[in-house]
């Protein structure tokens, strides 16, 4: 197999499909080949105008269909994303975080955000992003991104085209060790996710929850989902607060040390909760629990839920009267 004739005869094409399939999800190096495609531009057998036009509509569609995936199923996309993505303990946390702050502008720099680019545009339709703002912020962050790495290949043409003459003498070979290489870093992140789960503080489980609720003293119950996450998706554990996990450590002096304190969210791994409980742990509590399967398990099991109905400060005196 010849790279170069493959790159010759479908470079706009492959363009086009690796930067939509990259938009969805797929963990495809799509600037890398953006780049090997406008390389070529000097030698008149690709056309830089196509390359960069097919680069837009790849990002800009791939992008588009997530965002009215969020408008229509919300919180139940971010998650599905959040599973295939190479950093799923935090990408909802950060992309609540980053569009919350920047609104339409986090599209231009989430385009270059590796753990957030995917899920900008779903968290920006979930997050009630008006359609005409996402378009335009949308096909500028997109034309932004082209226009980088299509800068790159012109800049450093002579260069890749080197390297274009070494990978086309190794032909299959070539494309054999970039699969190779990609499926071990996947795998190493994986493995390094799993190792820090493994190693995560004990959970408690919902039932021991449930029943611990309808006692006295009943434990403080913190959600500690961004303040973004809990106005898309209000459900709350009764009398739960809603303590963002940026804010824990501030809260920390104001909660009851001798309660039992159990953190939840909805996120894979309940990663946000075990960094809250992390930091209670390190403050000085010594009853802090993350509940195990956050938010969904709860409500899995049956138990009852309220909303969140604002943000009103915990009283200095009881930590559950703000609560109940």
């Amino acid at each position: 197999m010849d790279l170069v004739a493959l790159v010759t005869t479908h470079g706009a094409a492959l363009v086009f499909a690796a930067t939509l399939a990259a938009r969805a999800g797929v963990p495809i190096p799509a600037a890398p080949l953006v780049v090997v495609a406008a390389s070529l531009h000097p030698t008149g057998q690709v056309h830089i105008a196509t390359v960069f036009l097919l680069a837009v509509a790849g990002g800009a569609l791939g992008d588009g269909a997530w965002f009215f995936a969020g408008r229509r199923h919300g919180y139940r996309i971010l998650k599905l994303l959040c599973r295939v993505s190479l950093s799923p303990d935090s990408c909802v946390s950060q992309s609540e975080a980053f569009i919350g702050r920047w609104g339409g502008r986090s599209l231009l720099a989430a385009k270059f955000l590796p753990g957030v680019s995917v899920v900008a545009p779903p968290m920006a339709g979930a997050l009630g992003m008006p359609v005409r703002v996402f378009l335009a912020y949308e096909v500028l962050a997109s034309a932004l991104w082209a226009l980088l790495f299509v800068g790159l290949g012109l800049v450093f043409s002579n260069q890749v085209q080197a390297v274009l003459d070494v990978l086309s003498a190794t032909g299959v070979g070539a494309l054999l060790t970039l699969a190779v290489v990609l499926a071990a870093y996947m795998a190493i992140r994986q493995w390094r996710r799993r190792r820090s789960v493994q190693v995560a503080m004990p959970r408690i489980d919902v039932a021991e929850l449930g029943r611990l609720l309808n006692e006295e003293p009943a434990p403080i119950v913190i959600d500690v989902r961004s303040r973004e996450g809990r106005s898309m998706d209000p459900r709350r554990i009764p009398g739960a607060l809603g303590i963002a996990l940026p804010d824990v450590a501030a809260w920390a002096a104001r909660l009851p040390r001798e309660r039992l304190v159990v953190a939840y969210c909805n996120c894979p791994n309940e990663a946000s909760a075990v960094a809250a409980a992390s930091v209670l742990a390190a403050a000085g509590f010594d009853r802090v629990r993350p509940l195990a399967g956050g938010l969904d398990a709860w409500e899995a099991a049956g138990y009852r839920l309220e909303r969140h109905e604002g943000e009103a400060p915990l009283p200095a005196g009881d930590a559950r009267a703000q609560a109940s």
